[in-house]
């Protein structure tokens, strides 16, 4: 893919050095709004490449891995930058499939502002808004660019009308689409600052007229809106009255109280683009490097020691201690592991010796780790192709290479004081995938390809159930399990996938007493054993209890922990599907041995036969684990989603209002195991993508009869 590259002709590195001259902005929306053919089209037309790729055709930059290729759409985060008026713009390309969330929450990390990119044909999804929230919580400025307009179905307007309602009133167009002859395709903008007409059927730049008698309606109506919107965020007070006492403001004045509100956070412009005809390209490029903030004006994570004690804030300064971040890990086949990285504070060289620390997700297959490096070169990403570099100073994103211990998420510091950065939200994966190897050749390059997978991927959580003995995936949604399925086997492993088992257990349900007689006729050494036991159940949770309450010396008293030793080995084997024995108390009342004859062995075979033969009067029952489950929903899928519940052998705790989000519902229910599966899939199918749920385990309950009595018949 970087030939491709290549082939369309990449063109130089970026080299900035000044973090007020750079700007990274993530570029969100849903699947299909068009964010990668806008970050193509303002590529070609900064001539950071010589033309613009196609999704279709599978050569663009951002979308060079070949899962993305196949499905013609992100599925991984993707560095764009590009040089403007002299800033450098590092456009990072996310997925806007939910499955992907994880590399949109790595691109959010990076970034410093978000460009909502939003269809004028399919307007936007659930998600989308919901992270409009998200970044509005933590004043995350945005701006909105109204995509696809070439398309006959496209209406403008109704994108706009659509974003304020969703997104709020400060949501307005610095822009208005101007419609060729043909009263459908839109062939330039109308300024609502300048009232200019910006004239694109030439292509870039457009020419700049003044405004045909039928546009002045539709601007003086518009910009009296996004006029007072300026007013409202401005620090100047008098604006308003000036205003309002009929007074012509300046432009200038305008457009710099503009850039303030947008950098704040608290205004966010629309712009109408094309990336097809290039229209607004030009008017994009300049919000982003004129209204979005500087790197340094952007609030940094917060940092501690690697043992945890607290370190005074970051800033971004390039004389300050070097602190970056791994956002991004691949495995090119080429130069081995790459490692897309956010320079926080100091400045990265090439041949400089680092520390790299990870620390916080062991439970995800990430063990906490520490290594010192020397990073050999740097790079500056462009998608797959990597061009070398001399630095990469605070505020600015660069990639390395051959890092052996660097993975996504962790920390790279100096080594004479090293420091960690707080990791930022990880969502949980939630659908099980069992794999298994075709061939024993393949376990081993299977083994290999997943610890490189899941370093790259902290969305991916890797596990062998210790009693289902399955090598399980867990991961966001069945596009992500395709993906990282795809990953493996282009890698040259053979594998399959096999329906998930749920670790059951067993137990018994009334008293009972059990005889174990182990005694061969035929004589031998070791072959002389008799045990009896009383066997009751316990309150569920409350482990295996052995007692011993032998008189008279029935049972030798170096033969008894044989017996418990029986007892417990015939418990992990299970008594009636197989699956471990829980909760039981066992008393050894009696027994019999021969001073000959008797042994170790003999006495933990008699104390399994008499576990085995209290079951047949015991009424075993097997277990299931019940999971506690938090489903976030929107108020309009509540009764859906707690009917689902419902369905699923649940019972609803209760719900309560989001306190994080306004129009969404907390719902809380017990519900089995077995029943959640595939529950990931299907909330995101109940609530058109908008559901995420949390699970934890609680307690074991008794299997209901008949799907009992249908796992004992298969064996599982």
């Amino acid at each position: 893919m970087a030939q491709k590259n290549q082939d369309r002709g990449v063109t130089g590195v970026p080299a900035v050095t000044d973090p007020a001259r750079i700007r990274n902005v993530v570029l969100v929306g849903h699947s299909g709004a068009g964010k990668t053919t806008l970050v193509e089209a303002l590529l070609a037309a900064t001539g950071t490449i010589a033309r613009a790729g196609s999704v279709t055709e599978g050569n663009t930059v951002c979308d060079h891995d070949p899962a993305a290729v196949r499905q013609q759409r992100s599925v991984s985060l993707a560095c764009a930058p590009l040089l403007h008026d002299g800033f450098k713009v590092n456009l990072l390309d996310t997925p806007g499939y939910a499955d992907f969330v994880g590399e949109l929450r790595a691109g959010l990390r990076a970034a410093d502002a978000a460009l909502f990119v939003v269809s004028a044909v399919d307007g936007m999804d659930a998600a989308t808004a919901a992270l409009w929230e998200e970044c509005a919580a933590v004043d995350m400025p945005r701006a909105v660019a109204v995509s696809r307009l070439d398309h006959p179905r496209a209406d403008f307007d109704e994108a706009v009308a659509l974003c304020q309602r969703v997104f709020g009133d400060n949501v307005v167009p610095l822009y208005l689409p101007m419609l060729g002859d043909d009263g459908v395709s839109t062939v330039g903008l109308l300024g609502l600052i300048t009232r200019r007409v910006f004239d694109y059927t030439d292509g870039l730049p457009p020419q700049v007229r003044e405004p045909d008698p039928e546009h002045l309606p539709a601007i003086v109506e518009s910009r009296n809106e996004l006029i007072e919107g300026i007013i409202a965020e401005s620090e100047d007070e008098t604006l308003m009255d000036r205003y309002l006492g009929g007074e012509e403001l300046d432009a200038d004045l305008l457009i710099e109280d503009l850039e303030k509100a947008v950098a704040r956070g608290h205004f966010h412009p629309v712009v109408p683009v094309c990336a097809a005809t290039g229209v607004g390209l030009d008017a994009l490029l300049e919000v982003l490097t004129a209204g979005f903030p500087t790197p340094p004006e952007h609030a940094l994570p917060a940092v501690t020691g690697v043992d945890g004690t607290p370190r005074p804030p970051l800033t971004c300064d390039p004389a300050g201690p070097l602190v970056a971040e791994v956002v991004k890990t691949t495995i090119d086949r080429h130069v081995g592991r790459v490692c897309v990285v956010r320079v926080f504070s100091g400045t990265l060289r090439p041949d400089q010796a680092v520390h790299i620390s990870g620390h916080g997700l062991a439970e995800r297959g990430h063990p906490d780790h520490d290594a010192d490096e020397r990073i050999a070169h740097l790079y500056s990403p462009l998608g797959a192709t990597l061009r070398e570099v001399d630095v990469a100073v605070a505020g600015d994103i660069c990639a390395i290479t051959k890092s052996g211990s660097a993975e996504t998420g962790d920390t790279i510091s100096t080594k004479d004081d090293p420091l960690l950065i707080a990791p930022w939200e990880m969502p949980e994966p939630l659908l099980p995938v069992a794999i298994v190897a075709k061939s024993r050749a393949d376990e081993d390059v299977l083994a290999r390809n997943l610890a490189r997978l899941v370093a790259g991927d902290p969305t991916m959580r890797l596990e062998r159930n210790p009693q289902t003995h399955q090598l399980v995936l867990w991961c966001m949604g069945e596009a992500h399990a395709d993906v990282v399925l795809d990953r493996l086997r282009a890698g040259g492993v053979e594998l399959d996938t096999e329906p998930v088992k749920v670790a059951l257990r067993e137990t018994l349900t009334v008293p009972a007493r059990g005889h174990g007689r182990h005694v061969k006729q035929s004589g031998g050494h070791g072959q002389y054993a008799v045990c009896d036991i009383e066997v009751e159940p316990l309150p569920r949770g409350a482990g295996f209890e052995f007692v011993d309450r032998v008189v008279g010396g029935a049972v030798p008293h170096n033969y008894i922990p044989s017996v418990e030793k029986g007892v417990r080995a015939q418990m992990e084997r299970g008594l009636v599907a197989g699956h471990p024995v829980v909760d039981l108390r066992v008393t050894l009342v009696d027994g019999k041995a021969h001073s000959v004859d008797s042994s170790d062995a003999a006495f933990q075979t008699a104390g399994a036969l008499a576990l085995r033969d209290a079951a047949e009067r015991g009424q075993p029952t097997l277990l299931e684990p019940i999971d506690e489950v938090t489903v976030r929903v929107p108020d309009g899928n509540v009764g859906a989603v707690m009917g689902d519940l419902s369905g699923r052998r649940g019972r609803v705790l209760g719900t309560e209002p989001d306190p994080a989000s306004e129009g969404r519902t907390l719902v809380r229910a017990e519900v089995p195991a077995l029943e959640l599966l595939r529950y990931a899939v299907e909330l995101r199918a109940m609530t058109a993508g908008a559901g995420t749920f949390r699970r934890h385990f609680v307690r074991h309950e008794p299997l209901p009869g008949h799907l009992a009595d249908q796992i004992v018949k298969s064996g599982s």
